[in-house]
């Protein structure tokens, strides 16, 4: 009777549970090997984001030295004193600001605005090696005095008449204002 109670073949018995065991160490393998890949996908990703955010924000604007207000002063000595400067006057430049749109023009002067985005600096002789005035932001209105002989460089004064000086051509076009 013992041995109707004992099973047949031990050796199926030993055979099934190896292979029941070789399986779920399988099964835990892989589900590990996933998870670690899942995990090295995710860091690396919020990493990645991490970083292109950062980096894709665009810096502030560097402000140099000839963008810096007291340069009124720098600008007036190191210019041809013109006779629209004497006429503006140093001491009272916010008036002229409002007038200045009004004011006659010199023979051959007109209105424009800086269309290169970045701005345009001001030099004081038509050449690119030549000191740096000032500058002028984007967008803003400047008065053309005259070109130079080659028609690559263009004089220009602010409109309020704080600055003056020379800049390549192409960087600003023409504004249609009536004048009384």
């Amino acid at each position: 009777m013992g041995e109707l109670g004992r099973n047949p073949n031990p050796k199926s018995l030993y055979s099934k549970s190896k292979i029941d065991m070789s399986l779920s160490g399988l099964a835990k393998f892989l589900i590990g090997f996933f998870m670690g890949i899942f995990l090295l996908v995710t860091a690396g990703s919020a990493v990645a984001f991490f970083l292109l955010t950062r980096l894709a924000a665009t810096p502030p604007k560097p402000i140099f030295a000839e963008e810096i207000p007291k340069q009124q002063s720098v600008v007036k000595p190191t210019s041809s004193s013109k006779a629209s400067k004497q006429r503006t006057g140093v001491s009272s430049p916010k008036p002229s600001t409002a007038s200045s749109p009004q004011q006659k023009l010199e023979p051959g002067a007109y209105n424009a605005r800086v269309t290169w985005r970045e701005g345009v600096i001001l030099r004081a002789e038509p050449s690119v090696s030549a000191n740096k005035v000032g500058g002028v932001q984007y967008n803003q209105p400047v008065v053309v005095v005259k070109e130079s002989d080659d028609k690559n460089w263009q004089q220009v004064r602010a409109v309020d008449g704080s600055q003056e000086g020379w800049i390549k051509s192409g960087n600003i076009e023409r504004v249609n204002t009536t004048q009384p």
